[in-house]
């Protein structure tokens, strides 16, 4: 089993931090999404596609997170994590951990809701520096245009575009984008 991490990593080349969106309403934020893009990163090294994550409230408010991919093996890779919100006014900023040691979460990160479609068919997830990024949607294979719009909304909150890898879905049914 891996262990995603997710740890703020300073030193963003850009003054200011991702902008969030106004409001995120948590009951309709929960559920199954797709990855349909990310920025490589050191957690999801094993994963080769058919990656998701899966949140589902809790009773005490915070959100049980379940992530899961597929590894070049063809076996199902899975992390289990808490999120919790970081700024409750707007539920835009959320901390995650998928670090427990007896019992107590660790090593708490940024998970910023930068860009989120009126119906709640995808978002874009950021942090303040940049490091980490991802595109979800409801659905495992978006069209390449949605693709494209998607990037472009990364590109003027100043991510590079150019450094997401599209996931494999290809197991989702659907024809995959690719890699």
């Amino acid at each position: 089993m891996c262990l995603w991490l997710f740890a703020a990593i300073p030193g963003s080349a850009f003054a200011e931090p991702p902008r969030t969106v106004d409001l995120v309403d948590l009951q309709r934020y929960m559920g199954l999404w797709y990855e349909i893009a990310a920025l490589p990163n050191f957690f999801q090294r094993q994963c080769v596609g058919d990656t998701t994550a899966d949140y589902r409230l809790r009773d005490d408010g915070r959100v049980a997170v379940i992530n899961r991919c597929r590894k070049d093996s063809g076996e199902i890779d899975e992390a289990q994590g808490i999120a919790r919100s970081a700024d409750p006014a707007t539920n835009a900023k959320l901390e995650v951990s998928f670090v427990n040691v007896f019992g107590k979460q660790l090593f708490w990160g940024d998970y910023w809701i930068i860009d989120l479609g009126a119906d709640y068919d995808y978002v874009l997830v950021g942090m303040p520096s940049r490091r980490w990024g991802w595109i979800l949607a409801r659905e495992p294979n978006p069209s390449r245009q949605e693709i494209d719009v998607w990037l472009e909304r990364l590109r003027e909150q100043g991510y590079d575009p150019k450094a997401f890898v599209l996931t494999d879905q290809s197991a989702r049914g659907a024809e995959g984008v690719g890699r």
